[in-house]
């Protein structure tokens, strides 16, 4: 008679987990067009199977967005069961975050007990980058979700010598790369490393099962990227920020070598200088309202203008007096998070969170969309990357080192590793390549640095079942192979994490909350003191006093994406998301102008042409129908030569183009087209008191400054035009 396996349920795994859906998913509902980018993208891809396959950016699928669809897959199967709704573009990176706090617990808990499992998890759970990753529908959440998904695919097979699942976790590793390319390579050497030592077989057969691994990990990657570049150019739409319109191409160059070395393709277009810095200064990544924003241009300030945020990318004011890079005007603090001492109510949580900033959209933290800090070692612990990552990074390093002395078989060769030693590799494999590249890296985001939250949450788990072993041991033992230093080291070490990391959160809280700052200070001082006595009669308290006080900050920064319904394009947590409205990179519509080309599109295949992905993005949500990103995400793409858009126009495809004021190209194409629609087009005029709404699932409105500009549009035309607060809508028919 077969035993029946008798599974019993983990209670705070279950609360942990519940927390993680409150946090994540908490107030999606206000979502807004979250990225409206790749939202616009998700509402083409539902309407037909071509622009799901391709990741089409437009339902007349011209063009794609600028990654591989994989994570979009499953966003637009939501929203086609659902419909197009901000909470349900979300809902699978909601799902997404939940399940990997879920990994994170099977990975940690069968070597290291459930406790190391439970701490894994909850660390996850509250680490600031991931929360924000987890409410919008950027692909960060899922890809993470894969990788660890290959992980623990790993682990099992080294655990049951199974070839087939050595094949299938580097095979998940393939689909990671189709959700966002070489950024899923980050961690092939920990599984490599990891495989090599932990799996017990005969050498010959260890690496002819790397050399299957190696084979399926080439299919999955190479397989779509091959199909796609094999199809007729005629028969598919250009692909999304490459340059020879291939895959191929925009992974080892745009979202390759680009991100580690500095943006060299698609500058001095409609956002112009994105990505174009080696490094970005802490002291530099955001002004004052009176000086200038991050991409070296000014300012300006009015009552709900359309300025442009800290990424090159235009919002719509939605708040008295806004700057153009997203923060408050003079008299006010900055909204980066990037450290510096912030000013009148900025540190106070009073009022309504900013501004219901969740139902726009966003950006995060205005002005953090570049805000990555100055190269070098140190540069994770910075307050711009720092404060979305680095809150337990020290009880990481902790971990490492814990677990690696911990774990070791007292006596043993140096070579010869313990099954535990073997999962500290891991990790350490995991952590370490990833905290380099984004250490030297030009061209980045910093919620990007989601990719260390399970490395460092697996590291934290690991160094307190290894501390907690080494306190264990009897140092009055006469038993000689038993290291009766051990409990001094483990205090040593703990005393030195826990003020480390209170310290670093001291730092980090100082932009906001001084009194805090003062408070941190003073407990890590006693806590650090309070590890180095050797009692066990007030253990208990300290645990309980050392958890609270390390969570605390962490856990509220991680919360404040939540409080505020903020599901953000560029995700960041932090304190500043109390003080300002959101802000989005893209995503508005201009009621008239849609309403105007809609009753005149006719025949035309296009609602109208623009320069960049940004500008139509909320005309593709709200309107269902095409518009034309001539240049895509940055308006630089070489997607059309000149004589091609003047037989677009002859064939009466494409009948209207909007033009903002300070739209512009660095493909000569695109120029050209640029200036012939200016010289050769007619200026459509019309009613100048039209209106903005900001195009979401919930169409939420947000009046902008009134009065005429440049064509009769008004200050709230399309966004995303490059900054301008005008643009002008343009008449092709009758050139032909």
């Amino acid at each position: 008679m077969r035993s029946k396996r008798i599974y019993k349920l983990d209670w705070y795994l279950v609360g942990i987990l519940i927390l993680s859906a409150i946090l994540y998913g908490w107030g999606i509902w206000d979502a807004g067009s979250a990225n409206s980018f790749y939202t616009a993208a998700i509402t083409s891809m539902t309407k037909s199977w071509s622009n799901f396959w391709y990741g089409a950016f437009d339902p007349a699928g011209f063009i794609t967005v600028d990654k591989p669809p994989v994570a979009l897959w499953f966003m637009a199967i939501s929203a086609k069961i659902f419909g197009v709704h901000g909470w349900s573009v979300v809902l699978p990176s909601v799902l997404a975050g939940i399940a990997s706090v879920y990994l994170m617990y099977r990975l940690l808990a069968p070597k290291f007990g459930v406790w190391a499992g439970r701490t894994a998890a909850l660390f996850m759970t509250l680490t600031p980058t991931v929360v924000a990753n987890s409410r919008t529908n950027n692909m960060d959440a899922i890809l993470v979700l894969f990788l660890l998904l290959a992980v623990f695919t790993l682990q099992k097979a080294v655990n049951k010598r199974n070839v087939w699942l050595v094949m299938l976790s580097f095979a998940l590793i393939g689909v990671s790369f189709n959700i966002k390319m070489l950024q899923a390579f980050m961690i092939l050497p920990a599984m490599f490393a990891y495989y090599i030592v932990a799996i017990k077989i005969p050498w010959k057969k260890k690496i002819g099962w790397l050399g299957l691994a190696l084979v399926s990990l080439s299919v999955f990657t190479l397989a779509y990227p091959m199909a796609v570049d094999s199809a007729s150019k005629s028969s598919r739409p250009y692909i999304g920020s490459s340059q020879t319109n291939s895959l191929m191409e925009l992974a080892f160059g745009y979202n390759g070598t680009q991100r580690l070395l500095g943006q060299s393709t698609g500058t001095g277009g409609t956002f112009s200088g994105m990505g174009t810095k080696k490094t970005s200064k802490t002291s530099k990544s955001s002004k004052s309202a009176t000086g200038t924003n991050q991409m070296g241009q000014a300012p300006t300030t009015g009552t709900g203008t359309t300025g442009q945020t800290a990424n090159g990318q235009n919002q719509t004011g939605t708040q008295t007096g806004q700057t153009t890079n997203g923060t408050a005007p003079t008299g006010q603090a900055p909204t980066g998070m990037n450290g510096k001492k912030p000013t009148g109510k900025m540190g106070k949580m009073t009022g309504q969170p900013g501004g219901k900033t969740g139902k726009h959209g966003g950006m995060g933290g205005a002005g953090s969309a570049f805000a990555i800090g100055s190269i070098g070692p140190f540069r994770l612990f910075q307050s711009d990357l720092g404060s979305q990552i680095g809150w337990y990074l020290p009880l990481a390093f902790l971990g490492l080192i814990a677990g690696w002395l911990g774990f070791r078989k007292r006596g043993s060769k140096w070579y010869h590793v313990s099954s535990e030693q073997e999962e500290v590799l891991l990790w350490a494999g995991w952590l370490v390549p990833v905290y380099g590249f984004f250490s030297v890296a030009s061209f980045f985001h910093p919620y990007y640095t989601i990719m260390l939250a399970p490395a460092i949450a697996a590291l934290t788990a690991i160094g307190v079942a290894a501390v907690a072993k080494m306190m264990k041991v009897d140092a009055n033992s006469e038993d000689e192979t038993v290291d009766k230093t051990q409990p001094f080291v483990a205090r040593i070490m703990l005393s030195v994490a826990v003020i480390a990391t209170l310290l670093l959160q001291a730092y980090y809280v100082s932009s906001y909350y001084p009194v805090i700052t003062g408070i941190l200070i003073v407990l890590a001082v006693a806590l650090g003191v309070w590890w180095l006595f050797p009692q066990k009669t007030a253990i208990k308290a300290k645990i309980i006093a050392t958890a609270v006080s390390v969570l605390t900050m962490g856990a509220f920064w991680a919360a404040t994406p939540t409080i505020t319904h903020t599901s953000a394009a560029i995700p960041a947590a932090g304190p500043s998301l109390f003080s300002r409205g959101g802000t989005d990179m893209g995503g508005t519509v201009n009621k008239k102008l849609l309403a105007y080309t809609e009753k005149h599109q006719g025949s035309a295949k296009y609602l109208f042409a623009t320069t960049d992905s940004n500008s139509a993005s909320g005309y593709i949500i709200k309107s269902g129908k095409a518009v034309m990103a001539l240049g895509g995400y940055n308006g630089t793409d070489p997607t059309m030569t000149f004589k091609q858009f003047k037989q677009l126009v002859k064939d009466g495809k494409l009948k209207y183009f909007v033009l903002g004021s300070r739209s512009k190209s660095s493909d000569g194409q695109i120029k050209k087209i640029l200036a012939w629609v200016k010289e050769k087009g007619t200026v459509v005029t019309y009613d100048s008191s039209s209106k903005s709404t900001t195009t979401a699932a919930s169409q939420t409105t947000a009046t902008t400054a009134g009065g005429p500009t440049a064509g009769g549009m008004t200050a709230g035309g399309p966004t995303g035009m490059g900054g301008s607060s005008s643009s002008t809508l343009y008449d092709l028919s009758s050139i032909y």
